[in-house]
């Protein structure tokens, strides 16, 4: 069954909190954790996270109740989704309780992204607590291929039983996503493709991007959205499909037997900035306005110096009020590329 929880037509609409751009704030993408247990190359190669890195303390994270408590900020604001990230989130301890937590916020779903290694164990729990959609990571289907890109004891094995037991759990459709660059697992586009297709599931094939400072990206890497989508069409023929709601990031195909969709997310060839509708909380209280932001808001120390949300609250409107972020769209036009948060630290 579909654990999408849809509101009510009769809530009452929630006032708009607008950027400079006029973008609404819709979306929290949550870092539960900075750690995760494995080194994809894109996100955290092991030369720079390996040995000797220094990870967040425990102190540094924020509480279940603290995560909680600023989600019922957003959700003040307008925000209808909410999305666990780490990280890997499913390494944070007790994670169903802190889902238990989220899932009573009126008018809100709850998603959660993961590289489905521990899925197996965790599927039910996660349902059981209130979890609406889910999300996993897997880049090929072929072993060696698969371990080259996220250097890992973890085998494609793993991840496809983790997928199958968050189905029986009753997540569906799950969206599967896959990060593909040129010379490394381009070839492995039409056999993910053929592999769900029919499944139920959506595969989704993302644009190489340069989140970070460390994954050493370049141009030539990227294969765009159309080379995938012309790969697939090739052998399963495919009619593009209108967006479900506002700021959807996903360019969504079907294909035309009937037999499921497919979806390529462009930021690089086709970037969606003048839609973005999505903020990001770090696992130690930072709020981020872009995935490729430099700098993020302390809203952790506004949380433990006040009992009341009004500062919190202040926080966010300023924050957001002065957004003006649109990188992917002015990203040829940057002469200084600036250090920029490690796509670990604040999620997908």
């Amino acid at each position: 069954m579909d654990r999408a929880r849809e509101t009510a037509d009769t809530d009452p609409p929630t006032p708009s909190l607008l950027d400079r751009l006029g973008r609404p704030l819709r979306d929290l993408r949550i870092s539960v954790t900075d750690r995760c247990n494995f080194r994809c190359r894109y996100c955290m190669p092991r030369e720079h996270f390996g040995p000797g890195f220094e990870f967040l303390a425990r102190s540094e994270l924020l509480s279940f109740e603290e995560i909680a408590r600023v989600c019922g900020v957003f959700a003040g604001f307008g925000v209808k989704k909410l999305r666990l990230t780490g990280g890997e989130p499913l390494l944070r301890s007790q994670l169903p309780t802190l889902v238990r937590m989220l899932a009573v916020i009126p008018g809100v779903e709850l998603a959660l992204t993961t590289n489905g290694a521990l899925l197996t164990a965790h599927a039910q729990a996660l349902a059981d607590a209130g979890l609406n959609r889910l999300t996993v990571s897997l880049d090929s289907l072929d072993d060696a291929v698969f371990r080259r890109m996220n250097d890992t004891d973890y085998g494609v094995k793993d991840v496809l039983a983790g997928i199958e037991a968050a189905a029986a759990a009753g997540f569906r459709p799950i969206k599967i996503n896959c990060v593909v660059r040129r010379g490394v697992n381009d070839g492995e586009v039409v056999e993910l493709a053929r592999r769900f297709k029919d499944s139920g599931h959506v595969v989704r094939f993302i644009e190489y991007m340069d989140v970070g400072s460390t994954n050493g990206w370049a141009s030539a890497d990227v294969v765009s959205g159309r080379e995938i989508i012309d790969a697939i069409d090739a052998l399963f023929p495919v009619e593009p499909l209108h967006a479900t709601y506002p700021g959807e990031v996903a360019q969504r195909w079907r294909y035309r037997d009937g037999s499921g969709e497919v979806g390529v997310i462009t930021s690089v060839t086709q970037p969606f900035c003048g839609g973005c509708t999505r903020a990001r909380l770090s696992a130690d209280g930072k709020l981020y306005t872009c995935l490729f932001a430099s700098a993020g808001t302390d809203l952790r120390s506004a949380l433990r110096a006040n009992p009341e949300d009004a500062a919190i609250s202040e926080l966010i409107r300023a924050t957001w009020s002065r957004r003006t972020d649109r990188y992917s769209e002015v990203r040829a036009q940057q002469p200084i590329r600036l250090r920029r948060i490690e796509m670990s630290y604040i999620g997908g």
